[in-house]
């Protein structure tokens, strides 16, 4: 049975996913097609429910839960540090609503926290891989970045104004910042689901087990990072939470969507449904 696996073409998804992609982890039934999106195509594509098995930003989730359903596994959380604005010349959070800041994507998790964190700035929509590029020219005056870019802003002459993952840790009492989730479609049966669920924890284990032959796989998605900060990365966002979110990722992620519908940005996603 073909079963389409859509995930981000970075570094951290390329680790988690390394088992199955390379047939060093039993498929089972299922053969699985690896479709390889920018996240806010892949939200965009949920919202049509095109994709048997999809990584969805914690945010879209709100707007696809009539057509999937959560895995436990397969969540990336910003643990203390998350998705950063960045400018090329340093500048205060207070000057935030007097400047452009680049978005990657309106139903990226990135946006809903900027949202939360400072409401009604002005953005613009830009490809998350040329937002770097567009601070850097002077074509926007802030960026608001995500992936790999977190690790690199700076040798790219970039500041930091504000980190949100680091933000939202002090909100919220310590809790994780939400950002990726692995969804599976409604319609597939509930056992099916969760003999899918065992086959990704199994990928996500094999990788954890396997990190050195994991990271040189990633790299191949690591655009231009050297082998240390890809490790760095993906040590950022595949570990104890991405095998099982637990109660701590659970409530984390109900805090996070709640607080979206409390502030109108999002319709209400709760209570959350898993596989």
């Amino acid at each position: 049975m073909r079963i389409r696996l859509a995930h981000s073409p970075d570094a951290d998804d390329a680790f988690m996913f390394c088992g199955l992609a390379t047939g060093k982890v039993d498929p089972g039934r299922f053969q699985f097609e690896h479709v390889l999106e920018d996240i806010q195509c892949l939200n965009d594509r949920a919202s049509r429910g095109e994709m048997e098995i999809t990584a969805v930003s914690a945010h879209a989730y709100a707007y696809v839960r009539d057509k999937y359903v959560l895995t436990r596994c397969g969540g990336s959380f910003g643990d203390g540090y998350g998705p950063l604005i960045v400018s090329r010349e340093p500048i205060q959070v207070d000057d935030l609503p007097s400047v452009s800041i680049a978005i990657p994507g309106t139903t990226t998790s990135a946006y809903l926290a900027l949202q939360l964190f400072r409401p009604g700035l002005r953005t613009r929509l830009l490809p998350f891989d040329k937002i770097m590029a567009a601070v850097q020219s002077g074509l926007v005056d802030c960026g608001l970045i995500i992936h790999e870019a977190q690790v690199t802003y700076e040798q790219a002459g970039l500041h930091c104004v504000a980190d949100l993952g680091d933000w939202w840790a002090k909100k919220t009492g310590g809790l994780p910042l939400p950002l990726g989730l692995n969804a599976i479609r409604r319609d597939i049966d509930p056992p099916m689901r969760r003999e899918l669920e065992a086959i990704l924890l199994a990928s996500i284990r094999y990788a954890l087990d396997h990190r050195g032959e994991a990271i040189q796989h990633a790299m191949r998605y690591a655009r231009d990072l050297a082998t240390d900060q890809a490790d760095r990365f993906v040590g950022m966002y595949v570990n104890q939470l991405t095998l099982d979110m637990g109660e701590r990722g659970q409530k984390a992620l109900v805090e996070f969507l709640g607080r979206g519908h409390a502030a109108h940005i999002i319709p209400n996603a709760l209570p959350l449904e898993f596989a």
